[in-house]
């Protein structure tokens, strides 16, 4: 039996379903389409009050697809009987040479019933535009290789981050290419950084990919990062954002969206750097240094500051709250980076309710 929540977000739900079920179904016209999204995505903004801190219970919230990121070297963060359709087996990388690596063996997780994908990545600009350059012998091999690596898998995912420009073209042929080689029967699956709005030249256009995938994760994380001021990993107000435009350009039953299990500190001083002498001796005044020692003639002293570490993580309450606003936005998946990070108890609050 499905477990009464908070009477706040039932009638936010509604208002929420009411606001997706009002919008024509055909877009605007592109001279107008930024503006119409800016509008849709600013519908959402007030629909859900102050955080409670104390919920009296949580919902189990319900989804005919639930994701997860599985690490190759910790399969043991995947437990029995975790309400999982998909999980998202990570990774493979291209190597600098343009080649395919550290392609994990499904065989380790044999035992999960549900899809498993082969999510591949290259995290370095240079290296992405190398791979994609159309018609290279490179391009040509990289995707024979990710073809072969597929095959014990029930799907394959994209997750390029680090795309040059002007690569658009590129990129899109690179996937079209990859989705008409894949065998039928498999998914074709991407993993899109958070957008709220159009950008222009976006080589993550999210209307120009999503013809060429049957899946977008849109990783709705990382809105504050380890160098930036602190902040949570995504705020709500910037997860509706991100959820509207993605379902607004994005066919909801292609949409995944993304959810973090990680949090992260921030310290109020920074001591990594290096410095002229002039900086050295200024540090030397200023923490009072009275005792300089050497090591092999080398000077080095040593002082203590205080340091204000500020957190933000998500524990089940927070991950419950962002759930079941996507769930009632109209989003009919979500996934998770990645096993291992969360809360043990948020699994307590999720379920699956088939398996396509």
């Amino acid at each position: 039996m499905r477990r009464i929540y908070l009477p706040f977000l039932l009638g936010c739900a509604f208002c929420i379903f009411t606001a997706c079920q009002s919008r024509p179904a055909n877009l605007p016209t592109p001279e107008y389409q930024e503006e119409a999204e800016i509008r849709e995505a600013e519908e959402y903004e007030d629909f859900f009050p102050e955080v409670l801190t104390h919920p009296a219970e949580l919902p189990v919230s319900s989804f005919g697809e639930i994701w997860a990121y599985l690490l190759s070297d910790r399969e043991q963060t995947l437990k029995p009987g975790y309400p999982l359709s998909d999980i998202g087996y990570f990774g493979a990388e291209v190597d600098i040479y343009g080649q395919l690596v550290k392609v994990p063996d499904r065989r380790k997780i044999s035992g999960f019933s549900g899809r498993v994908h082969l999510v591949v990545c290259c995290n370095n600009t240079a290296l992405t535009h190398f791979v994609l350059e159309p018609e290279s012998a490179t391009r040509k091999k990289l995707i024979a290789a990710l073809l072969e690596a597929a095959k014990p898998f029930d799907g394959l995912q994209i997750d390029f981050e680090y795309i040059p420009a002007r690569d658009g073209a590129a990129f899109r042929s690179f996937l079209a290419e990859l989705k008409e080689g894949l065998e039928d029967h498999k998914m074709f699956t991407i993993a899109l950084r958070a957008r709220t709005r159009s950008l222009a030249n976006d080589v993550y256009d999210y209307r120009l990919i999503a013809p060429l995938v049957d899946r977008i994760l849109v990783m709705a994380y990382d809105e504050h990062w380890s160098t930036s001021a602190p902040g949570p990993i995504a705020s709500m107000a910037w997860c509706r954002s991100v959820a509207a435009y993605s379902l607004l350009t994005i066919k909801p039953e292609k949409l995944i969206m993304g959810i973090p299990f990680y949090g992260r500190t921030w310290g109020s001083e920074s001591t990594f750097r290096a410095f002229f002498h002039s900086g050295i001796e200024r540090i030397k005044r200023e923490n009072q240094v009275a005792e300089i020692r050497r090591e092999q003639s080398i000077p080095t002293f040593t002082y203590e500051i205080p340091v204000k570490v500020t957190a933000y993580y998500e524990d089940e309450y927070s991950l419950s709250y962002r759930i079941e606003m996507y769930r009632a936005m109209g989003v009919t998946a979500i996934g998770f980076w990645c096993l291992g990070q969360e809360t043990p108890a948020i699994w307590n609050y999720l379920n699956l309710t088939s398996q396509n």
